[in-house]
This record gives C-alpha cells, sequence and structure tokens, in this order.
C-alpha cells in the first residue's frame, strides 16, 4: 500500500494521512490480536486456525478492493486482514518449532520463514507498483485474494503434529486488556501532529491497562488458572532481549518503507512504479543476506550477526539522509535502502531462532504469539512515529527528522543485541557446524 499512496487517496476522495491511518491501523490489528492468535492454537489446532486466518484475510482483500471510500478500506485491510493475519501468523511459527526438532534445522527453517518474509516487505512495493500502473491498485487486493487461495489448496497436506485440546482456558480479560493497551499507545503516537495533550493521555491510558494486563495475569497465575501470557515468557533474559531486536527490525523496515514512499510519491511526484523500482534496492539487499543466512550461522554467532546487522543498517540510514539531501537524482536512494535492506536481512533469522529457541513445546503457542506481537507492534510503530513526522511536514527536512527517527531504534536495537549471552551463541554455532557437515564436502 506504500506506493498507492498518491493513487489511493485520490480514488478514495482522501489524504495521505488517512491511507497512513489505514495502513498503522492494520499493524496495529496484527500487534494486539497476535497474543490471542497464538494462545487460540492450543484450544483450536494451529493447521484450523491457520486456514481460518487465511478466509478471513480473504474476505477482507475482497473488500478492500471494492471499498468506496476509507471506511471499507478501514474494516477490509485494516481490520479483516488484521485479523486474518493475526490467527495464520502464530500457527507458522508454531508448526516450524513442533516440526523441525533439531535445533540447526528448526534455524534453518526459520531462516527460510523469516527471509521470505522480509523479502515480501521488500518486494511488495515493485509488486505493488506493477499491478497498479497496469491495471489499478484495486487489482492489488484481488492478487491477494488469488495467493490467499493458492496457499488454502497447497495447505490440504499440512498434519497439524499436536490434537486440539477444545477444554483449554482461555483469558479472555487479557486479551481484551493487552489489545486494549497496545491500541492506545500507538493511537497516542498517530495523535503527536494533532494534539500533545491527546497524545500525552493516550499514551498514559495505554500504559495503565498494559499495566492492568500484567496485575491479572499475576492474579490467575496465583489463583492456579491458565492467564494469556505466562510470567515465566518475560523471565528469560536472552528472550527478552531477542524480542528488542525483533521489534526494532520491523520498526525500522516498514518506517523507511512508508518514509521513503511518502517522500517519493508526495514531494518528488514519483508514480506507484517508479516508487517500488526504486525499493528494489532493499530487496536486493534482503535477498542476498537471507540466502546468506545459514552459511552466515556456521560461521559466526547468532548474536555476531545481529549486531552487525544493526551497524549496517545504522550506516545504511546515515547514507540515506546524506545522499538524497545531496541529490535530487533516484539513484541517491540506491546505496542507502541497498544496505538496509542487507543489514535487516542478516538478522531476520537469528533473531527469531533466539526467542523461539528460549523455551520448550509448552510454550512456543504463547512465544509465538508474543513474538509476532512484539515485532507486528515495531511495524505499526515504525509506521507512526515515522509516518506522523513525515506527514506533518513533507519536505526533505521532515524525510531526513523521520530517517533519523529510525536510526535511533537502530541504535536501541543495536544496545539491546550488545547485552545478548555469548555463550548461546556460540552454542547454536558449534551445533550448526556439526549438523552441516553432512550436507557439504564432509
Amino acid at each position: 500500500m506504500n506506493v498507492m499512496i498518491t493513487d489511493m487517496s485520490d480514488d478514495l476522495d482522501t489524504t495521505v494521512q488517512g491511507i497512513q491511518i489505514a495502513i498503522t491501523l492494520f499493524l496495529l490489528v496484527m500487534a494486539a490480536l497476535m497474543i490471542p492468535g497464538g494462545k487460540l492454537t492450543d484450544r483450536y489446532g494451529r493447521v484450523r486456525l491457520f486456514r481460518l486466518g487465511l478466509a478471513v484475510y480473504a474476505v477482507g482483500a475482497v473488500l478492500s478492493a471494492v471499498s468506496p471510500g476509507l471506511g471499507l478500506l478501514i474494516l477490509g485491510n485494516s481490520i479483516l486482514e488484521g485479523v486474518g493475519t493475526a490467527l495464520l501468523i502464530p500457527p507458522v511459527y508454531i508448526l516450524t518449532t513442533l516440526l523441525f526438532t533439531q535445533l540447526t534445522s528448526r534455524a534453518r527453517a526459520f531462516g527460510a520463514i523469516s527471509a521470505m518474509g522480509g523479502i515480501g516487505a521488500a518486494a511488495g512495493p515493485l509488486i505493488g507498483g506493477l499491478i497498479t500502473s497496469a491495471i489499478s491498485w484495486r487489482a492489488a487486493f484481488g492478487f491477494q485474494a488469488l495467493v490467499v487461495v493458492t496457499i488454502v489448496v497447497l495447505s490440504r497436506k499440512i498434519v497439524d503434529p499436536l490434537p486440539a485440546d477444545p477444554g483449554r482456558e482461555f483469558d479472555l480479560r487479557g486479551a481484551v486488556l493487552s489489545a486494549l493497551g497496545l491500541i492506545l499507545l500507538v493511537t497516542g503516537i498517530l495523535a503527536a501532529d494533532q494534539n500533545i495533550w491527546l497524545t500525552v493521555a493516550l499514551m498514559a491510558a495505554g500504559a495503565l491497562v498494559i499495566v492492568a494486563f500484567f496485575a491479572s495475569v499475576r492474579a490467575k497465575e496465583r489463583a492456579g488458572k491458565e492467564p494469556l501470557l505466562s510470567t515465566a515468557l518475560f523471565r528469560n533474559h536472552t528472550s527478552n532481549l531477542g524480542l528488542v531486536t525483533q521489534n526494532t527490525q520491523w520498526l525500522i523496515l516498514l518506517g523507511t518503507s512508508f518514509t521513503v514512499a511518502s517522500y517519493l510519491q508526495v514531494v518528488r511526484g514519483y508514480d506507484a512504479i517508479q516508487t517500488g523500482i526504486i525499493f528494489t534496492a532493499a530487496t536486493a539487499g534482503l535477498l542476498v543476506s537471507s540466502l546468506g543466512a545459514e552459511r552466515f550461522a556456521r560461521r559466526r554467532a547468532q548474536r555476531t550477526l545481529i549486531l552487525v546487522g544493526f551497524v549496517i543498517s545504522v550506516v545504511g540510514i546515515a547514507v540515506l539522509i546524506a545522499l538524497v539531501k545531496a541529490s535530487s537524482s533516484a539513484w541517491a536512494f540506491v546505496p542507502g535502502l541497498l544496505l538496509i535492506g542487507f543489514g535487516l536481512g542478516g538478522m531476520l533469522t537469528p533473531s527469531v531462532n533466539i526467542v523461539q529457541s528460549s523455551f520448550g513445546e509448552e510454550l512456543q503457542g504463547e512465544i509465538s504469539g508474543l513474538s509476532r506481537s512484539i515485532s507486528n507492534l515495531g511495524s505499526s510503530l515504525g509506521t507512526a512515529i515515522a509516518g506522523t513526522i513525515i506527514v506533518a511536514g513533507l519536505s526533505t527536512g521532515a524525510y531526513a527528522a523521520a530517517m533519523a527517527s529510525l536510526g535511533v531504534a537502530a541504535v536501541i536495537g543495536l544496545a539491546a543485541a550488545w547485552f545478548l549471552p555469548r555463550e548461546t551463541s556460540r552454542a547454536t554455532r558449534l551445533a550448526a557446524s556439526t549438523e552441516a557437515a553432512p550436507l557439504g564436502t564432509g
């Protein structure tokens, strides 16, 4: 949708900010419902929830394609596609963890998933731009529905390794509190360019609701009941740091995508396909580093890969700001986007593997939901923070300020990665080297 901003806002009689709200709400609905989605897999089964999520997503895509205005677009894209994604993503990570039991085979599987996720996020602008320019932005949503149908057909052979437990308790109060808290926090950021006091009030309310959520979780555990999330998830030092790196990675990727796309279309006047072509630089960077992820994992510790990834991303952001300021050429965007894509592609897989492998089988539903929620919260925060800055004043200065905010996030991620335990990373690398030997020359 980032490359369709101008086309969609004109066709739906809305503004750039209207499309930004739709994009951010989609990401926010995902983040808010990902934890309940992960928990529901235990009750209804992973494969069943995966297919239900696909069906809900397809309905949302069709509604988005025929929407006459922003309201129906938000219902179809932001709400239904967001709900569908929140239902289908946790089963993917849970099934991967359950079906690939060895550390290195699991790392290889997560590498493929993370690579495709990152490449998809980076390639989306080009695909969207091509469809929008050749047909219309509405056809892009129709294309999504066709992809979903294909996945449903291909998923018929997937077998759930664990039976569903219909009697499993579901913490409805916890689900409502966690979702409401995240919604209030991100909505507060979106309101920053309208009313600073409203922003403060919304974010304060969000923080209070999150505190109430954790109080509810502890109360349920003390009563011997099953909460939405186990507090054991937050007592794992390695997992907590890994979640911070995941959050900042997706914040940078989606924040960069929205900021650069908005600037190219509104300030530079580029169309959808031109914007998408420029973004192929980020796609190329992601593809190269993702394809080399397995080889990198055998030679370097996961902690090292994440550290290097953040350093490259920070350099990429600095290059992107400097070259765009110095030149009006479209080529000025390429080196920075290439570096950002390469840096992110190299650390997406180790971050996911560190988090998922920190817990046993009994907590996979919860940690998968939490992990995806944290990642999607990063995506919504990236679009909200950087988007609010650039929409408030579409100019070169606002562009630089928005990208600088993403640079600050990258530094925070770098700091979190620095404190990841070295021992865990070394053990993982050793296991990867040992198991990989039969696949090579000896």
